[in-house]
């Protein structure tokens, strides 16, 4: 079996319906966890967002979820698995951002990391952050990020390296918030993500955050979540157009305080041999193959 079908069937099952909640042993030992869903009627792909972060059974969650006022039957999704949330509402805002920074004024979680209503962390991820912020006591944990059909079927993974500042302004986005674990204490730090971002705020964030010296990072093996592509999604509709405007404003941003455009260049083309010496390095032959035969 193709490793990427091994993984759509235990994805599908996870988030196939409600798994019985286990007791967990020292459940107080991981790190208390905020997860927060933005919502807008997007109830065709909820549900799945849902059971993906329930179903990971992890005994430290603070689930929020935050809609704009959904329309298409968001709510009584919502209402479905109320008891299990810590909080949620269902009112007009400002769009996503938005959303996002009612939640954050509301998290207590030492660590914080957010889903959209049409995205799906992979099984055992919350595990594994769990173990990970106990071992690395960093400020970002992050992972994988894997594309998804509207039917669950994962049909691509793009995996992540070590992260490097340089390379996320010269070549772009080296975290994705699928798979993306930071500390509460950066947003105290640092701030709230800016509303003025429909598309790239995270990347905004992501190097707003980092660009602080004392910001610290680590990429953990077996972390994943997956990006659904579906017409209605923003990737889809206007991630070449305002998505493309916004990445270059964040780029403008830091690029001058980055070193002269000779200088910049030469990085670039350093971190396009880094990434392929990353997988070389850790003769990871699958993932080589993979993507070579893209």
């Amino acid at each position: 079996m193709h490793f990427l079908e091994q993984i759509t069937q235990d994805l599908r099952n996870s988030v196939s319906a409600l798994k019985p909640a286990t007791a967990a042993a020292n459940a107080q030992r991981y790190p208390k966890l905020t997860v927060i869903t933005p919502s807008y009627n997007q109830a065709a792909f909820l549900e799945r967002t849902i059971l993906s972060v329930l179903n990971q059974g992890y005994p430290n969650l603070e689930y929020i979820i935050v809609d704009g006022g959904s329309n298409d039957g968001s709510v009584e999704i919502i209402k479905k698995y109320e008891k299990h949330l810590s909080w949620w509402v269902s009112e007009k805002d400002r769009g996503q951002v938005h959303a996002i920074n009612k939640a954050l004024e509301r998290a207590t979680g030492e660590y914080i990391s957010f889903q959209n209503s049409d995205d799906v962390y992979f099984p055992g991820t919350f595990a594994r952050f769990g173990e990970a912020a106990l071992k690395y006591p960093v400020d970002i944990l992050y992972g994988d990020l894997y594309m998804i059909t509207t039917d669950d079927e994962v049909t691509e993974i793009l995996k992540t390296t070590s992260y490097d500042f340089d390379c996320q302004i010269l070549e772009g986005m080296q975290i994705h918030n699928q798979s993306l674990f930071f500390k509460r204490s950066l947003v105290e730090k640092y701030g709230m993500f800016d509303e003025s971002f429909r598309f790239a705020f995270d990347y905004d964030f992501i190097t707003r955050y980092t660009s602080h010296k004392s910001t610290t990072t680590k990429k953990i093996d077996g972390l994943g979540g997956a990006l659904r592509v579906h017409a209605e999604a923003k990737s889809s509709t206007i991630a070449t157009t305002v998505g493309r405007e916004e990445h270059a404003r964040v780029q403008k941003l830091y690029i001058s305080t980055n070193g002269s455009p000779v200088v910049n260049k030469m990085k670039y083309l350093w971190c396009r041999v880094r990434k392929i010496a990353y997988f070389i390095l850790r003769l990871d032959i699958q993932y080589i193959r993979f993507r070579l035969s893209r």
